[in-house]
């Protein structure tokens, strides 16, 4: 049984790899383009969030499934603290590293599957990651492994996709994302598919609520959560004991 989930996991990490590598080059604009450029101020969200972390010159945070780097580079902003980026996908990478980073040394980012993060228990201050959790096999065992390298009384803040809370905004939201956004996605980056991944995954993960009562299980403490833009996004933020 376990090696069949094992086997399960590894062909959807394969498949969710080959797809980001696919559209790589053309991530960050599609990102802008289809969000509006709504998305980095989500981003600066997250970054505000950890204000006090990243006002630190001893702390160092992590930015899980960092892809081209966007979120990496925002906590690297006036930011005192040593930032890292890790993903799976090297192309995505390749790009992160490409972008000017501020700070007088290059934030070094580090190829690793989130599930199996090649750094050790406890090793970091704070942990993000934005819109790469429900890209996981298992967002049960991606909450587990990212509990698992923050130190005792560090945060991590989930920035995702989630539920609209605003009346009748729900429909509107996804109206665009199941019929509009795979169109334009799929002509600017050529690959239609991707853009078609975006939604089904967004319908598969948890809810603002169940995603509180994950971070609770696995063990992180004063679970909150506030949503952006209506709850297109929302942000969760939890510490480790």
């Amino acid at each position: 049984m376990q090696r069949e989930l094992n086997q399960k996991e590894a062909a959807h990490a394969n498949a969710v790899r080959e797809m980001f590598s696919g559209i790589a080059k053309r991530y960050d604009l599609l990102n802008h383009l289809l969000s509006l450029n709504i998305d980095k101020g989500w981003r600066r969200k997250v970054s505000g969030e950890l204000r006090d972390v990243l006002d630190r010159k001893d702390a160092v945070v992590l930015d899980v499934a960092c892809g081209t780097g966007d979120l990496s580079i925002e906590l690297r902003r006036n930011s005192s603290a040593r930032i890292i980026g890790t993903d799976f996908c090297r192309p995505m990478l390749t790009v992160a590293q490409s972008k000017p980073s501020g700070g007088t040394t290059p934030i070094p980012y580090v190829e690793g599957d989130a599930l199996r993060l090649p750094f050790a228990d406890n090793s970091f201050d704070a942990v993000t990651i934005a819109f790469g959790l429900r890209n996981l096999a298992s967002v049960a065992d991606g909450l587990a492994e990212l509990f698992r390298i923050i130190k005792p009384g560090g945060r991590l803040a989930v920035l995702e996709f989630s539920a609209p809370v605003v009346p009748g905004f729900g429909k509107l939201f996804n109206f665009y994302f199941s019929h509009i956004l795979p169109r334009i996605g799929g002509a600017v980056s050529g690959s239609r598919g991707a853009y078609e991944y975006l939604p089904d995954s967004v319908s598969k993960f948890p809810d603002q609520k169940r995603l509180v009562t994950m971070m609770d299980s696995t063990g992180f403490g004063a679970v909150k959560f506030r949503n952006l833009t209506g709850g297109i996004a929302a942000l969760h933020i939890g510490t480790k004991p």
